[in-house]
C-alpha cells in the first residue's frame, strides 16, 4: 500500500510510530506492506518515490525538526500528489471544519475521482457530502473507510457496518465525545466545578483546538450525523438537529442525580420511525438500567437497537492521540480485508 498523507499533526505523527512498531505485526498477519511516500504539512512535506525511511524520519519528529529532513520540500503540492500514479491511498488529517468542511473536502474527492482509496478522520467533509463522496468512490472502483470521524477508536461504523450486517438498525443512542464525558464523570465521582474539570480534560490532551465544538454538542452532532446517514440511510444535516451542551450544568444538579443513583451524559440520539426521522443531543439522566451506564470518563459507547439482532452496544475505545493513530491504522487493515 503506498500512501500519501496529509496533515500531519500529533495524530499523523503517532501514525507514524504505529507503522513503525506495528511493522512486523501488520505484514505477518495481514501480508500488507505499508509504504509512505508523501507526507504533506501546511508549510511544505516530504515525498520520495521509493519511500520514506519512518525510523529515521521519527528522529527529526521527536526533535520537532521534520522540516530540516533531506526530503524537505517547501513548495509540495496536495494536488501533484493526488495525481501521482505512485501512490494508491490518501490519509487525509487536516484539521476538521464542519463549516464548508474545507480544504479537507476538495483534497478527498479529488483523491477518489483520482481512483485513490482514502482514509479520513475528519469529520467535516463526511457530515456535510458523505453520501457525494461514497458515490464518486463506488463509481471509481475505490474505498472511503471512516471509522476514526465517528469516536476514534470506538469502532462504531465498522461494528454497525459489518457486525449488524442483514439487519436494520431502528435507533441509535451514544457517548461520542470523550472531552464532554470525561468532564461530566470529573464532576460527578470528584466533585469539582465544571471550570475544573475542563481544565484537566485539556491537560489530558483530550480537547480539540476549539473546546466548544466538544462542550456545545456539536462534536457529537457531527458524529450522530454521520452515524445515521452511514448506517440508517437518512439525509440529515446539523440544522436538523437539536444540540444541547453542558456548558449549563452545575456541580449540585450532578450531585442531586448521583444521590438517586443516576448520572448525567452528554447523548446523541437518532431514531427512525418509516419516514419520520428524530434527532437531537443532549445532557440526559440514565440509570444502572441503560446500556451506557457504565462508559465513563474518556470511554465511549454506541448502542443500536435493531430489528432482527436485539440491542447491541459497543462500550469503550479510549479518547487521545494515539488512540485515534490506532482508528486510522485499523481503517488501513479493513481497506485491505474489506
Amino acid at each position: 500500500m503506498n500512501i500519501a498523507l496529509i496533515g500531519f499533526g500529533r495524530v499523523g505523527q503517532a501514525l507514524i510510530e504505529l507503522f513503525i512498531t506495528k511493522k512486523k505485526y501488520i505484514f505477518d498477519k495481514y501480508n500488507l506492506k505499508i509504504n509512505v511516500k508523501c507526507i504533506i504539512k501546511s508549510n511544505g512535506g516530504l515525498y520520495s518515490e521509493t519511500g520514506i525511511d519512518l525510523e529515521e524520519l521519527m528522529s527529526f519528529i521527536k526533535k520537532n525538526e521534520v522540516c530540516k529532513h533531506k526530503l524537505w520540500h517547501n513548495e509540495i503540492k496536495v494536488e501533484s500528489m493526488i495525481k501521482n500514479a505512485n501512490i494508491d491511498t490518501l490519509i487525509e488529517l487536516t484539521p476538521t471544519n464542519i463549516v464548508d468542511g474545507e480544504p479537507a473536502l476538495t483534497y478527498i474527492r479529488n483523491a477518489l475521482e483520482n481512483k485513490k482509496n482514502v482514509i479520513t478522520g475528519n469529520k467535516g467533509p463526511i457530515v456535510l457530502k458523505y453520501k457525494e463522496l461514497k458515490a464518486i468512490a463506488d463509481n471509481n472502483g475505490v474505498k472511503l473507510k471512516i471509522g476514526c470521524t465517528t469516536g476514534g477508536a470506538l469502532p462504531s461504523i465498522s461494528g454497525g457496518i459489518y457486525d449488524v450486517a442483514g439487519s436494520e438498525i431502528k435507533s441509535i443512542e451514544g457517548i461520542l465525545n470523550g472531552t464532554t464525558n470525561y468532564i461530566l464523570t470529573k464532576m460527578t465521582n470528584d466533585e469539582v466545578t465544571y471550570e475544573k474539570a475542563l481544565k484537566e480534560a485539556q491537560e489530558e490532551g483530550i480537547v480539540e483546538s476549539n473546546p466548544s465544538l466538544d462542550v456545545l454538542g456539536y462534536d457529537t452532532a457531527s458524529k450522530i450525523i454521520i452515524l445515521s446517514n452511514v448506517l440508517m440511510n437518512t439525509d440529515i444535516k446539523l440544522s436538523d438537529l437539536k444540540i444541547q451542551g453542558i456548558t449549563d450544568i452545575k456541580l449540585e444538579d450532578l450531585k442531586l442525580e448521583k444521590s438517586k443513583n443516576k448520572k448525567v451524559k452528554l447523548i446523541g440520539k437518532i431514531e427512525k420511525n418509516n419516514d419520520e426521522v428524530i434527532a437531537y443531543i443532549k445532557p440526559m439522566q440514565i440509570d444502572e438500567s441503560h446500556p451506557l451506564y457504565s462508559v465513563d470518563y474518556k470511554n465511549k459507547g454506541v448502542y443500536y437497537k435493531t430489528d432482527t439482532l436485539g440491542d447491541i452496544s459497543i462500550i469503550g475505545g479510549a479518547s487521545g492521540t494515539m488512540n485515534a493513530a490506532a482508528s486510522i491504522l485499523r481503517d488501513i487493515i479493513l481497506l485491505k480485508e474489506y
